[in-house]
């Protein structure tokens, strides 16, 4: 909590029914959703390598099946987006229990234009990692040096 100076303008001083609201409707217990952003979204942990021959993005996406997630290549635009939804119905006695969750995103990037080999990506869902491997054209790989002979 920031420390506000009185000068006389409530505006400058934090809402206190606004401090609670935000302090008791988040998840502490929700142990297994701990990316909170501000917008109370989730967004996975990307991580993108480049080597000589090709690049490479992982995903952190644990809990999800190969079969949610789509990955789209879209001119140099590479796409990946994942949707998971499930509804759980007990009804014991005189009491029914319903529970249904949703989780989404999407994420973009964009590629160095005429570099990628569009037919050879591979992507593999593994331990809750999404990898993926983009081969570069061979045009585009970094060569060697080539020297020169000075006469």
């Amino acid at each position: 909590m920031a420390i506000a100076r009185w000068n006389g303008n409530k505006r400058n001083l934090p809402s206190l029914p606004n401090w609670f609201d935000d302090l008791w409707n988040r998840d502490f217990f929700e142990w297994d959703n701990r990316n909170f952003s501000a917008t109370d979204s989730t967004l996975p942990s990307v991580n993108v390598k480049e080597t000589e021959d090709h690049y490479e993005v992982e995903v952190a996406a644990p809990g999800m099946d190969k079969k949610d997630f789509r990955v789209t290549l879209d001119g140099n635009l590479l796409t990946i987006s994942s949707e998971k939804q499930t509804n759980n119905e007990q009804e014991k006695g005189n009491y029914t229990r319903r529970e249904f969750s949703y989780q989404s995103f999407q994420r973009t990037f964009e590629l160095p234009k005429d570099v990628v080999d569009e037919e050879s990506i591979d992507a593999k869902y593994n331990n809750g990692v999404l990898h993926l491997v983009i081969p570069k054209k061979e045009e585009a790989k970094k060569k060697a040096p080539k020297m020169i002979e000075v006469r």
